[in-house]
């Protein structure tokens, strides 16, 4: 289950939630060759004082924390940290150097819902 977590200081409607989140879970199951229904997004509001980045610009901040399975290519995740921050750009006028994306890697079985455990991610 991978666990994308958003800290951001934009101001979002609950639909513009709802939609931010289908387009990174669309682009995750692209971009990682998985599957829609395991993959979890938070969408967390900060005020400006919560959030700092050294060589930011005017303008909103979107951090990603994405916990993943371990296995996926530098390629893989790069293409999908680019399209995901192409997309918060285009559609909430966030400017590059005003987007970070981190990933956290786990095996397989440290990452578990209620009705099952991860194994590892092997390319197919």
């Amino acid at each position: 289950m991978p666990l994308l977590q958003f800290d951001t200081t934009l101001s979002l409607a609950a639909d513009e939630k709802t939609t931010f989140a289908e387009r990174v879970t669309e682009l995750y199951t692209r971009e990682m060759a998985t599957t829609a229904g395991h993959v979890a997004v938070t969408i967390r509001e900060r005020t400006d004082a919560e959030m700092h980045l050294g060589r930011g610009v005017d303008g909103p901040l979107l951090f990603l924390d994405a916990q993943i399975r371990r296995g996926r290519s530098h390629e893989r995740k790069r293409a999908f940290a680019l399209g995901t921050m192409e997309y918060a750009g285009d559609a909430f006028d966030v400017p590059d150097p005003n987007m970070k994306v981190v990933f956290t890697e786990h095996p397989g079985e440290a990452m578990m819902g209620v009705d099952r455990v991860g194994g590892e991610w092997t390319e197919k």
